[in-house]
């Protein structure tokens, strides 16, 4: 039996999986979304669809697709309707469960259904726009926004808010709540200016600029889970088994949800009702705070510590985590390490170590296949952007920075060890087989090229290029992370995990 909402009725409902019922296939088109990915499927879509179950919102999407690539067959025949499958952990605690999602209502093509998506700009109802159309989504072209249909993201949205101001207008009230998800900083704010630029471009009236600016709510939002997408072939034909009705769009989510939508406007508060203690979704005057924790505990641990597990052996996040030795290691890094760095007026010590005890949740997930090796793609930026002023913060702070951090850049610099095996192609020499894709990896096989590990760290830490500073002129740092690299040389990087543990419980790292 295939899910669709003509057979709703007659799939029997199994432990746990409540059905959406039939009033919530009827509920009025609020939301215009850009993007069909499985992070807004697996995330903002979810999360309108749990609020409708409560009672709240009471809305459905109508979803933009904006490329040729693919169709919206299954979309289609199932009605819109999909099943997510939650898998993780919570507090230690395995969750396994799913959900039929009916927040979407149609998916329409920009490039053949022009015509009724600019019909939803009549649309009365219609409040809010979210987007994920990859961080290049978010970007100024030359746009014709008279287009049938305009080519870039940019370009669709204005024409859609153009013609809303056109229908209603220039009724301030009819102004959307507009919520970029892509992973680029101030990403409203970003989508914003490049809407005005599009709109004196295209010689569009003051009054409609005007009405750009202030009667919509362009809102920079961070969001934050693991989605990893389509099941294998065997998940599918078991879950499917197990809820009795096939569903060609099944997709597999983290436990965690993250969604930080940055406003103090008591219409994106009244619209975004959604947004409610426990549903992941936070809505806050300033979501600097939560790209802060994230960037510093879970992309910037990822990055100290890759190459080690790398280096140990490990494979995957999961398997790494298993081991007693690394999770000992990493966390301590984030509770010991990088959470007194964090600590502010804006960020305490209880919300810091909450969000590290998070993290810690999603890396132990038996259900996700997390490689180590994808996370050192570009390893030296990383390193830099993640990493450099969490170093910084320690030694002005605590006069040193602790050796979970120390080792994590040995590691880093000792994996980085390569070797040029095609015209653009490196391969480390520490960790056999692994490609190193980095725009830096010309400087760390030359740094290297003398087999003198003392000249390859002070040329790495000097180069101001890769870290603009001259890390050398830290006191003694240096020298901790050439001894880093030695014991990592003749001792491995198990031993010097548990080493770094025990030096750092010996230096007190308090505000």
């Amino acid at each position: 039996m295939q899910l669709n909402a003509s057979n709703l009725s007659e799939i029997k409902s199994t432990a746990g999986l409540q059905l959406p019922t039939a009033a919530l296939l009827q509920l009025p088109e609020k939301v215009l979304q850009f993007g069909t990915g499985v992070l807004l499927r697996g995330l903002t879509d979810l999360v309108i669809h749990q609020a409708n179950m409560q009672g709240r919102f009471n809305g459905r999407i109508v979803v933009v697709k904006s490329t040729s690539h693919g169709n919206t067959t299954a979309f289609d025949h199932q009605n819109g309707l999909y099943t997510v499958c939650i898998r993780g952990l919570q507090q230690g605690e395995k969750i396994s469960s799913e959900q039929v999602v009916s927040s979407i209502s149609r998916v329409l093509t920009a490039t053949q259904e022009w015509d009724e998506i600019m019909a939803c700009a009549e649309n009365p109802e219609m409040e809010l726009i979210i987007s994920n159309t990859t961080e290049m989504g978010i970007t100024l072209t030359k746009d014709n926004v008279h287009a049938s249909p305009p080519q870039s993201f940019p370009g669709k949205l204005l024409a859609f808010l153009y013609k809303r101001f056109k229908t209603f207008h220039g009724d301030a009230d009819k102004g959307m709540v507009i919520v970029p998800t892509e992973l680029i900083p101030d990403n409203a704010d970003k989508l914003l200016g490049i809407l005005l630029e599009l709109a004196h471009q295209n010689g569009l009236e003051v009054a409609f600029i005007d009405w750009l600016e202030n009667a919509n709510k362009f809102c920079n939002s961070l969001v934050d889970r693991i989605v990893p997408g389509k099941l294998s072939a065997q998940e599918q034909k078991e879950v499917e088994s197990k809820l009795g009705f096939e569903d060609a769009l099944t997709i597999m989510s983290e436990c965690y949800v993250l969604w930080a939508i940055q406003s103090d406007a008591q219409k994106v508060h009244d619209i975004l009702s959604f947004a409610t203690p426990g549903s992941g979704v936070i809505i806050a005057p300033n979501i600097d705070k939560f790209r802060e924790l994230k960037l510093r505990l879970l992309n910037g641990s990822h990055t100290f510590t890759c190459g080690l597990a790398i280096l140990a052996g490990f494979d995957t996040v999961k398997d790494a985590m298993a081991n007693p030795t690394f999770s000992d290691f990493i966390t301590s890094l984030m509770k010991n390490a990088i959470v007194p760095t964090l600590i502010s007026d804006d960020i305490s010590k209880d919300e810091a170590i909450t969000f590290s005890e998070n993290v810690l949740d999603r890396y132990s997930n038996p259900f996700l296949q997390h490689h180590w090796h994808s996370i050192t793609l570009q390893y030296s930026s990383k390193m830099f952007m993640r990493n450099m002023e969490t170093i910084s913060k320690s030694v002005s702070r605590f006069g040193t920075a602790s050796p979970l951090m120390t080792l994590g850049l040995a590691a880093h610099i000792f994996y980085m060890r390569c070797s040029k095996v095609g015209e653009e192609e490196y391969q480390s020499e520490t960790a056999a087989g692994f490609s190193i894709m980095d725009e830096n990896a010309a400087k760390y096989a030359a740094a290297w090229q003398a087999d003198d590990a003392a000249h390859a760290v002070d040329t790495i830490l000097s180069d101001e290029a890769i870290w603009q500073a001259d890390l050398t002129a830290l006191p003694q740092f240096a020298t901790t992370v050439k001894n880093w690299v030695t014991v990592l040389q003749n001792e491995g990087a198990m031993a010097a995990m548990r080493q770094a543990v025990a030096q750092h419980q010996n230096v007190v790292y308090e505000k």
